[in-house]
């Protein structure tokens, strides 16, 4: 391959994926390699892209979202519109993020009043 493209097996690799995982992104239109034969040949734009799905994927972002924002960034290159679009997206799942945190801790708070009431039930029992 030549510096500028790279095969399936070297992005899976780089960004320590699967193929799979490389395939599905570009059944979801995220990637579009081209092919020699039946080899992918992914160029920058795919590399780049591949790379903004991986790091949405980590920060918990749906599919949708991560299409959305990485799809704004082929558009024009107004970054002002993209920074903004970006920082509403962070913004909104920071907010339903920090509500599923208030969930689990009342949830761990429920599991220990049942599990203190379990063991005095049980220190009762000769």
């Amino acid at each position: 391959m030549s510096p500028s493209t790279w095969t399936i097996s070297e992005l899976a690799r780089e960004f320590d994926v699967t193929p799979r995982t490389i395939r599905f992104y570009e059944d979801q239109g995220i990637v579009s390699p081209a092919r020699e034969g039946r080899n992918r040949i992914f160029g920058p734009r795919d590399r780049t892209r591949l790379k903004l799905a991986l790091r949405g994927k980590r920060l918990g972002l749906q599919l949708s979202e991560i299409l959305t924002l990485i799809d704004m960034y082929d558009g024009p290159g107004d970054t002002e519109v993209q920074l903004r679009q970006y920082l509403s997206v962070l913004q909104q799942h920071r907010s339903t993020l920090e509500q599923q945190r208030r969930d689990i801790e009342d949830t761990l708070q429920e599991i220990s009043l049942q599990e203190r009431q379990c063991r005095e039930l049980l220190a009762q029992k000769p």
